[in-house]
């Protein structure tokens, strides 16, 4: 593999998930840059470990401070062991680690000047105010890109500086748009219309090119024209009144243009939309922090009252110090001193949270990629603390204790942290998101005295995880996520209590995950990738209830929410609208964009390569050897797609049949057939000279010998000598050929390796020819390998914000907060930059009254595994519904029945109520649980 630099090229098994959200182009300018970070607390290596990830040039870590106890609340790799070693030089080589492509260097010298010039990039954490002017100053001066980033226990700031002028590439991290025309008007101010498929999605002020326009072809290839959105369907252009008249078609594309953003040495404030008032005042309190420190060359005492009621004082000096309307209004003296309470605390899901971001802004400094931070961020978490007011932490509870969570006992004090570590809590899923938080859950102590953490995954760890799961290494390709996961947190934490299973979540595992072990858990954590896992987990947590955690990304976008019983609704009660889907007779017939060919490639991958070998294996559960190879015969002699095989060559194929096509040149009624959307298609002449033939044809043929486990073959030369010997291609099994039924292997497209994907872009710029659409360029893949394989973009930065969010959501939940409005749901697009924060939906609730008389004998619905024999009739408030008294045995009979069926007895018993008012109208109620003593 090539290595960093200019003109490297890209590891696209590596990068593959980034690459969807970054592209080629930021990617190679993240490659040329040289990033320095300061200070290698539990923020800095939070920050070095995101931004190695990444993929820069390199990394030089600083720090001339030794690791103290304190450190090892959030410094995961730092350990006991290393207390009073330098920082820097103990996380070196575990940082290094990450990723073979970026060099990672140690550095326990000052920071001259002259050093700083060797640097794109300057990250400043744990540093003084004077250190960051200074350094702000010199790094201005010289073009150098700076971020300073700070935490003090449940408080987080961030500061960013890009130089006088920066050209920001894109703004929002959005695809971009594209409609087709239906008319363009001739005018001062043309009006384009486009085709009432679907909104067009413009903005006034966006800049668009066309192309494929007839008539008015003075559009087609001219410059980025900048629109005013007239309707949902039109908007205004340049002046086109001397242009041709226009004719038909089109297409009008959106066009990111550069942007150039300035920054200064003036701080700014970006408000934290959730709480307008804060940012000032927490501006404030950081420099007040900063001041206590230079006095008495310590932080604020925990929980002390005096040094809580001198950081206010500080304040007040130095808001009576800013001019007119810099100065705040007025102080909130209790948020301030809070600030006091918990700044010497050192908390791993804060670092997490602000350490994903302030990574994510090293890459927009990197690549100009996204909307940088302009240019303060404050942030803070003090629903954490008691929810009654004026409860009070003593600074004997919250003192060190020479302990490995003396950062987090500073916050929050020994009696939380007990709780902690008797958790026992389920973890569905270990990849990206399962990392991150196994990670903070060893740094917090979850589970690290009588509780158990227990973690299940079913798969194993591929190249292209190793981007962003990091937990695993490249040694680890081919592992069990799960056990791999535990024994990687077990190095972090020896405490923590860990256990591996390699299960999927489901109604198949409810013999495993049953009765017993829901009932035995404190909550539910899922790190899952796909909607209906969760919604499974969902249930059986409303169910058992149990707390459940729940989190996303998608690219640069995350969200968290958190699920309490009785207290917010479920995930299950609201869902997101479908994804819009492409017609059928689009992707069949009328394919008019690359996003449809590229669709129509994945169902032709899923066609050829999934579901014949899921049939072929599915009919050997109920077929004779025998006979199974005369039906695979069969089916194969009779597919569009034929093939042959023998000991020396691999399968090879020419599929190029679904790219011929039939033309119409009319309708009945003699009106022109190919207008509007639809594109008239012409046939493809197969020739081994084309190279995006060849390169169908070798992925095609390398992908059916995965299906048979038959060893492929790259060697183009070979193949093309076969295709030229071979004149007719027909399915011939040759002597001594054996047809293997046992041995199939369905592949799935949502894989992203280079056969598949190969294969997918190939086929859908052979059908993209066919209809005159341009071909999707190899180097922008992100857009193609998205639509084609459904596979979700992913970057390390997100998934590091995210479940720092998460952890803080399971620190209340531990704690018994009880109030709405202490919980916060959180929604970030890192890319504009965007942060909300939301109280939870509130458990809808509905007062009822019962009144039961009796009635004679009644069954109207089966119960499993015995059914009830006599009932009752149940007026509710104008509601008539039946349920079941049970006689005195029923238990007894329950009992025996299951424990006969599934080797232990149910303990519940679950009615599904049919209910109908006094009109005879259905009405939906919940299901009644009976659970048997």
């Amino acid at each position: 593999m090539a290595k960093n630099g200019n003109d490297a090229e890209i590891d696209e098994g590596l990068y593959s998930r980034q690459l969807y959200v970054l592209g080629h182009e930021a990617m190679k300018r993240m490659q040329i840059s040289n990033v320095l970070i300061s200070g290698m607390r539990g923020l800095g290596v939070e920050i070095a470990k995101n931004v190695i990830l990444g993929g820069v040039r390199s990394v030089t870590v600083h720090d001339q401070g030794v690791a103290e106890w304190r450190d090892l609340s959030s410094q995961f790799y730092i350990r006991e062991e290393d207390l009073g070693k330098n920082r820097a030089e103990v996380s070196q080589p575990r940082l290094a680690e990450l990723n073979n492509y970026v060099p990672v260097t140690a550095y326990t010298g000052a920071l001259t000047e002259d050093y700083l010039t060797k640097f794109q990039v300057v990250v400043l954490t744990n540093s003084t105010l004077d250190e960051q002017q200074h350094v702000g100053d010199f790094c201005h001066s010289k073009g150098i890109k700076l971020i300073v980033a700070d935490t003090r226990g449940l408080f987080g700031q961030l500061f960013c500086d890009f130089g006088d002028e920066m050209v920001v590439y894109d703004t929002n991290g959005e695809q971009p748009l594209s409609a087709m025309i239906s008319m363009i008007t001739k005018d001062s101010a043309g009006v384009v219309t486009c085709l009432d498929e679907a909104r067009h999605g413009f903005e006034s002020g966006d800049y668009v090119t066309f192309t494929e326009v007839q008539g008015m072809t003075e559009l087609n290839g001219c410059q980025p024209v900048e629109i005013k959105v007239l309707g949902p369907y039109t908007f205004s252009i340049c002046d086109t009144s001397g242009f041709t008249d226009y004719v038909r078609g089109g297409i009008v594309s959106q066009v990111k243009m550069p942007k150039k953003v300035s920054f200064v040495s003036e701080q700014h404030i970006l408000q934290n939309f959730a709480k307008f008032e804060r940012p000032g005042q927490l501006h404030l309190g950081f420099q007040a922090v900063h001041a206590f420190q230079k006095k008495h060359s310590r932080l604020p005492t925990p929980w002390s009252q005096a040094d809580g009621e001198e950081l206010v004082a500080l304040t007040k000096e130095l808001n009576a110090a800013q001019a007119g309307a810099a100065a705040v209004e007025q102080l909130d003296e209790a948020l301030l001193k809070k600030m006091s309470y918990v700044a010497a605390g050192d908390l791993a899901p804060v670092n997490a949270f602000i350490g994903g971001l302030a990574a994510q802004e090293v890459m927009k400094a990197c690549t100009g990629k996204f909307m940088p931070i302009i240019q303060w961020l404050y942030f803070d978490a003090l629903e954490c603390l008691a929810e009654e007011e004026g409860v009070m932490l003593t600074e004997e509870e919250c003192a060190p204790r020479n302990s490995r969570y003396d950062g987090q006992i500073a916050v929050f004090g020994t009696k939380l942290q007990d709780l902690l570590g008797k958790q026992r809590y389920f973890l569905v899923g270990a990849g990206a998101i399962g990392c991150e938080l196994l990670k903070n859950f060893a740094m917090i102590g979850l589970a690290s005295s009588e509780g158990e953490v227990i973690v299940t995954d079913m798969d194993t760890i591929e190249k292209s995880n190793l981007n962003r799961q990091f937990l695993f290494r490249p040694s680890d390709v081919t592992k069990m996520k799960s056990d791999t996961a535990a024994a990687a947190v077990k190095l972090m934490n020896p405490s923590i209590r860990i256990t591996g299973h390699q299960n999927r979540v489901g109604p198949d595992t409810e013999r495993i995950y049953d009765d017993d072990f829901f009932e035995s858990l404190d909550g539910v954590a899922n790190a899952l990738d796909n909607v209906d896992a969760r919604m499974y987990m969902d249930r059986r947590c409303v169910y058992y209830r149990k707390p459940l955690l729940e989190s996303g990304t998608l690219g640069t976008k995350g969200n968290v929410q958190v699920v309490i019983p009785f207290l917010t609704e479920s995930y299950s009660s609201s869902q997101d609208p479908p994804e819009k889907s492409i017609p059928i007779c689009t992707l069949k017939n009328f394919p008019n964009a690359i996003e449809h060919t590229l669709q129509w490639a994945r169902d032709e991958f899923e066609g050829l390569f999934k579901q014949p070998p899921e049939n072929a294996i599915a009919n050997t559960a109920t077929t004779s050897a025998s006979s199974c190879t005369t039906s695979l015969q069969t089916r194969c002699s009779s597919s569009v797609t034929q093939y042959y095989c023998d000991h020396k060559t691999f399968i090879f194929c020419s599929c190029l049949g679904g790219f011929t096509c039939c033309v119409f040149q009319l309708t009945s009624s003699g009106a022109p057939f190919w207008s509007g959307p639809k594109r008239c298609p012409h046939p493809l002449e197969f020739s081994t000279s084309n190279e995006l033939h060849m390169d169908y044809v070798l992925a095609a043929a390398n992908l059916f010998a995965q299906t048979y486990g038959i060893q492929g073959s790259t060697d183009r030369a070979a193949l093309v000598k076969i295709l030229q010997d071979v004149k007719v291609p027909v399915f011939t099994p040759r002597s001594g050929v054996k047809i293997h039924c046992l041995h199939l292997f369905p592949l799935q497209p949502d894989d992203d390796t280079n056969f598949h994907m190969d294969f997918i872009v190939a086929a859908s710029n052979l059908r993209a020819e066919n209809y005159d659409i341009p071909p999707t360029d190899r180097h922008k893949v992100g857009r193609s390998k998205l639509i084609a394989g459904k596979i979700i973009p992913a970057i390390a930065t997100t998934t590091s914000a995210v479940v720092g969010l998460v952890c803080l959501e399971l620190i209340k939940i531990v704690q018994g907060h009880k109030k709405l409005d202490s919980f916060k749901n959180g929604f970030m697009n890192l890319a504009l930059p965007f942060f909300g924060f939301s109280e939870p939906i509130a458990a809808p609730r509905h007062k009822v009254s019962l009144l039961f008389r009796e009635a004679g004998p009644t069954v109207s619905a089966s119960v499993t595994p015995a059914s009830a024999a006599c009932g009752a009739v149940c007026a509710l408030r104008g509601l008539t519904l039946c349920v079941f008294l049970f006689p005195c045995r029923m238990t007894e009979i329950v009992t025996k029945v299951s424990k006969k069926k599934l080797g232990k007895h149910v303990k519940a018993l679950v009615f599904e109520l049919c209910c109908n008012d006094l009109s005879d109208e259905d009405v939906e109620v919940p299901y009644v649980r009976y659970t048997i003593r």
